[in-house]
């Protein structure tokens, strides 16, 4: 979330006011609703690029494009515009502006993809309509707005889960990844396996206030870039930090490994010393 809410704020302060001139698919998978027509749009200004949850919110009122990133999407301010850009998915073409100088091609913005999953995709939405469409209808609170009685209700509320899929689930909590998810848990002083039943009051407290300081830690390094950063850059206490020492105690930073992301936790700060399964049945090392 810090790291698309900082973007979006960066490419609405760079075309905001630019009219659309087309929209570009460049695969067969990158559009994956058009109604209304991206050529709606077209002749339309810029109004701002917002975020719900992890979704960029192109908006051209009254149509909004909506774009999630996935993993390794990004999308980039393109210059070159080249007819097959590496890892192309989507182009958004703009009009010429009184800004821009004379006999240059203005900025195009372009979703790229790397890697073979090719989920980064565009959903074309009716503005007034867009936050109650799927995708971003089934969205749950964003993580930065919610408090500690917010939280306490979603626990009841929500399927009874580890805290940290809990955290990364966007029905449950909209705007955490795994990253954060991680960071999250090792501010709060919680296990990432912690249930959310057994978490009552005290600890949504606990919790939110993490997400608050970790989104603010992220949201002040993300606007100090000229663009979005990769996950290495961006800062973390356990995130990533595998066989390292803990900054705060200096204990051993662990890892519970699963297929598609690592849970990583400091034992010291997180589980009273003991060790994690690497497993999902097992809750502990013995």
């Amino acid at each position: 979330m810090p790291e698309v809410q900082a973007h979006a704020d960066r490419l609405t302060e760079s075309f905001a006011g630019r009219k659309l001139k087309s929209f570009r698919p460049l695969t067969f998978t990158a559009l994956k609703t058009a109604s209304p027509p991206p050529d709606q749009a077209y002749g339309l200004p810029l109004q701002r690029i917002g975020r719900r949850g992890k979704f960029l919110l192109v908006t051209f009122d009254p149509v909004t494009f909506v774009i999630h990133l996935m993993q390794g999407g990004r999308l980039l301010v393109d210059t070159k515009q080249s007819t097959k850009p590496r890892g192309g998915q989507a182009r958004f073409l703009f009009e010429h502006h009184p800004n821009d100088p004379p006999g240059v091609d203005p900025p195009a913005l372009l979703l790229t993809e790397q890697g073979t999953e090719r989920r980064a995709g565009v959903w074309c939405l009716a503005t007034p309509t867009a936050l109650a469409t799927p995708p971003l209808a089934s969205l749950g609170p964003e993580a930065d707005t919610i408090d500690a009685a917010g939280l306490t209700a979603r626990f009841a509320a929500m399927p009874n889960t580890r805290i940290h899929g809990f955290l990364r689930d966007q029905h449950a909590v909209a705007g955490i990844g795994r990253r954060l998810a991680n960071e999250v848990c090792h501010r709060a002083k919680i296990s990432p396996f912690a249930m959310t039943r057994k978490l009552g009051a005290d600890a949504a407290a606990t919790i939110v206030a993490a997400i608050q300081a970790c989104v603010a830690e992220g949201l002040a390094k993300e606007r100090q870039r000229p663009d979005m950063s990769s996950s290495k850059d961006r800062p973390s206490q356990v995130h990533s930090r595998t066989g390292q020492p803990c900054p705060v105690c200096g204990d051993t930073v662990r890892a519970v490994e699963y297929a598609s992301y690592t849970v990583n936790y400091c034992p010291t700060c997180q589980t009273g010393g003991k060790l994690l399964a690497d497993n999902t049945t097992s809750k502990f090392l013995k």
